[in-house]
């Protein structure tokens, strides 16, 4: 099972893959925890990446595209993955489909969970005041306006890109994390039958 996660920063979506990635047996990759982990490492990238994530910004395609292509290019990742936080731009998208044409790496869903933005700060703010301690420093109301305002701009229209291309799925992630877990199921069981049929 191969499958992108899309959705605002907020959405849930970390919570839906570790979900997916149990069930299924798939790889992870969340762009986001790469990142975060390659600029605790003080490697290159994340010398690069972690002063535009601290202000709450995207990191530059070229950055995150070089993530993905080395990972991809991992053994683990040959039973699947799920790539959550990528693509973040039509960009991003168009080089992904690239990268895995060449690889001859098929997807079987594109999922988009669609989340109202007062939903998202309602969120973070009960997410702060549950876990004051462990609340990353660019988890706060003001960066998530800000990071909302971006993903707005720049990151909606990936899901429009791949529903103009017919491959989108949307689930309502307003819902409850288990109803929202079995509209994902649901949709997945749906796109991996055409596959065994094949």
């Amino acid at each position: 099972m191969r499958l992108i996660l899309l959705g605002p920063p907020g959405a849930g979506k970390g919570t839906q893959a570790e979900k997916i990635v149990a069930e299924h047996r798939i790889v992870p990759l969340s762009t986001g925890d790469m990142l975060r982990a390659a600029a605790a490492a003080g490697t290159p990238v994340g010398k690069r990446a972690k002063p535009i994530m601290d202000r709450g910004e995207l990191v530059s395609d070229d950055i995150v595209i070089d993530i993905i292509r080395e990972r991809l290019g991992k053994p683990d990742t040959g039973n699947g993955f799920i790539l959550d936080g990528f693509p973040r731009t039509v960009a991003q998208a168009e080089a992904l489909d690239k990268l895995l044409a060449t690889l001859k790496i098929p997807l079987d869903a594109i999922i988009e969970l669609v989340v109202d933005d007062e939903v998202l700060l309602d969120r973070v703010k009960t997410r702060i005041k549950e876990n004051p301690g462990s609340v990353r420093a660019d988890d706060n109301p003001e960066t998530l306006k800000k990071r909302l305002e971006v993903y707005h701009k720049q990151t909606a229209p990936v899901a429009d890109y791949y529903r103009q291309k017919g491959r989108l799925e949307t689930v309502d992630g307003m819902a409850s994390k288990d109803q929202v877990a079995a509209a994902i199921a649901r949709t997945l069981k749906a796109k991996s039958k055409p596959e065994r049929v094949r």
